[in-house]
């Protein structure tokens, strides 16, 4: 890999992606989400190069990243390490990298990560970069209440939940009031906020209620905020009636008709149809409401015209590509098309087709019919053992649901591995009442917002590509440690081998 500074100071490197075969048709995968790992899986055995270019190092299984927030599973069990998915693909590789431009004419894909720039050539482009979480507008909103699209923001969530009880206790041995601390507001009643909700209200009903003194765990207040006049609109009415019953029976306020107007750090307030106003003292909060497509639609509709609509999703032709670019195909929450919805069912069949169309072309056949999205229903838990579902037309709700919900999930958690593990994780927190990942720690809480505050965010952390001697004093500082870590080590040495170990010294020496 060839390494060029941009400038005279040498701020900033670029680097063309490695080499593959260059007689082989190039495709360039961005994003490792559902339509980027399917996509790319779906051309194991065509003639071509595959470089996947993802900001992240795993593959996140998002569906279930508020069992990461609320303590029921790892990390490592929804995010998987992408390289050890695609290792036994030869014709696939990974490079880390956010993707900032995309160049249709050059037909280059440009990346970034801590100050280093890579460009990636591509033949045929499948971009899956899938959707952030959208404020509405109050971007600022989300300092005080993260959303739920990454692992970063469920284990930040994971810190504020568990650390907010830990708070209140401290305050309530002190004899403080802390019910801002046992107050937890998750904003949005689609399936991830009814799924979040039900399972903080399970967290302070039944996992913690032996483990605090001060304070009486089951007496936490969990509300649930929407601006529309239902839990959960793309459920159906009966449904959406069900749920609601159920989490009110858990505990949970469920509060429609109310949409947030102001967050801050210690509450948000919320307006009603009729004006009213009202102010919720929460610590906790958690954004679930709104979805924004990745920013890359910008840059590919002011090259190619195609249309964006409110939430950033780009007009794309009914074979998933660009008006004039057939060999740009845009997949997943990123394309506005027939009204389809931004779940992971949509990416990883739009990801097959284009795959499947890529491969086609390179061996002559004729192309495919339009896209045509197959609806294999839609399911959210509740709390344990309750979940809705819908296939089709038909309405599923309680027992029968969750099984169906446990199975789908278990079929699409990447890796045997994985499988077992969230088995067993599931067993233990669904059949009893404990949680195998409580740990938290301030890092987690304040990270994000810490990094945010940096003019260049983590780059700011790194040194800039290139080479920086030392200069006189910080070579001497450095030589010097070196000798002091050498004659500790020595040291160390001599008292094993000499059996020194808890023998008493003389007064006077060291």
């Amino acid at each position: 890999m060839s390494t060029t500074p941009t400038s005279a100071a040498g701020l900033a490197a670029t680097a063309d992606a490695p080499p593959t075969s260059p007689s082989r048709h190039q495709v360039v995968v961005i994003g490792s989400g559902f339509g980027g790992l399917f996509g790319t899986k779906a051309l194991r055995r065509s003639d071509v190069d595959v470089t996947m270019v993802a900001k992240t190092t795993h593959h996140l299984f998002q569906p279930l990243l508020y069992q990461v927030a609320t303590g029921i599973l790892s990390e490592g069990e929804i995010a998987p390490p992408t390289r050890e998915v695609l290792a036994r693909q030869k014709n696939a590789r990974v490079l880390l990298g956010s993707v900032t431009d995309i160049d249709l004419d050059a037909r280059t894909v440009t990346s970034h990560v801590l100050g280093r720039t890579t460009t990636s050539h591509y033949d045929s482009l499948i971009v899956a970069a899938g959707a952030g979480q959208s404020y509405f507008g109050n971007d600022h909103f989300s300092e005080f209440a993260p959303g739920m699209k990454t692992v970063d923001d469920a284990l930040e969530l994971r810190g504020r939940i568990f650390g907010a009880f830990e708070m209140a206790e401290l305050g309530a041995a002190r004899g403080d009031n802390v019910d801002h601390f046992l107050t937890f507001v998750v904003v949005g009643a689609g399936p991830t906020g009814v799924e979040m909700a039900g399972q903080i209200a399970e967290l302070a009903q039944r996992t913690l209620k032996r483990d605090f003194d001060a304070i009486n765990t089951r007496k936490a207040r969990v509300v649930l905020v929407d601006a529309a006049p239902q839990v959960l609109p793309p459920f159906g009415r009966k449904l959406g009636l069900w749920t609601k019953a159920r989490l009110e029976k858990l505990g949970v306020e469920v509060m429609l008709g109310a949409m947030v107007t102001d967050v801050d750090e210690r509450g948000l307030v919320v307006k009603y149809k009729n004006d009213s106003t009202e102010r919720i003292e929460a610590v906790t909060k958690v954004w679930a409401a709104g979805v924004q497509a990745s920013s890359l639609t910008k840059t590919l509709s002011e090259q190619t015209g195609a249309p964006l609509d409110r939430a950033g999703r780009i007009g794309v032709n009914p074979d998933l590509t660009l008006p004039g670019h057939p060999e740009v195909f845009v997949v997943g929450d990123m394309i506005a098309l027939d009204n389809l919805p931004g779940v992971a069912q949509v990416a990883i069949q739009g990801a097959k087709y284009a795959a499947k169309e890529i491969d086609g072309r390179l061996k002559d056949k004729p192309a495919q019919k339009p896209f045509k999205y197959f609806d294999k229903g839609s399911m959210a838990t509740i709390s344990r053992f309750n979940a809705v579902a819908t296939i089709g037309k038909i309405r599923l709700s309680g027992f029968i649901a969750w099984l169906m919900w446990l199975a789908v999930h278990l079929v699409y958690i990447t890796g045997f591995k994985n499988r077992v593990t969230a088995v067993l994780h599931w067993f233990v927190s669904f059949l009893g009442r404990g949680r195998s990942e409580r740990t938290a720690t301030e890092q987690q809480i304040f990270g994000r917002v810490a990094l945010s505050k940096l003019r260049r965010g983590a780059t700011d952390l790194v040194s800039e590509p290139g080479t920086h001697p030392l200069d006189g004093d910080e070579e001497d500082h450095s030589t010097r440690r070196r000798a002091e870590l050498e004659d500790q080590a020595a040291e160390e040495v001599r008292l094993t081998d000499e059996s020194r170990r808890g023998v008493k010294v003389p007064a006077g020496k060291v």
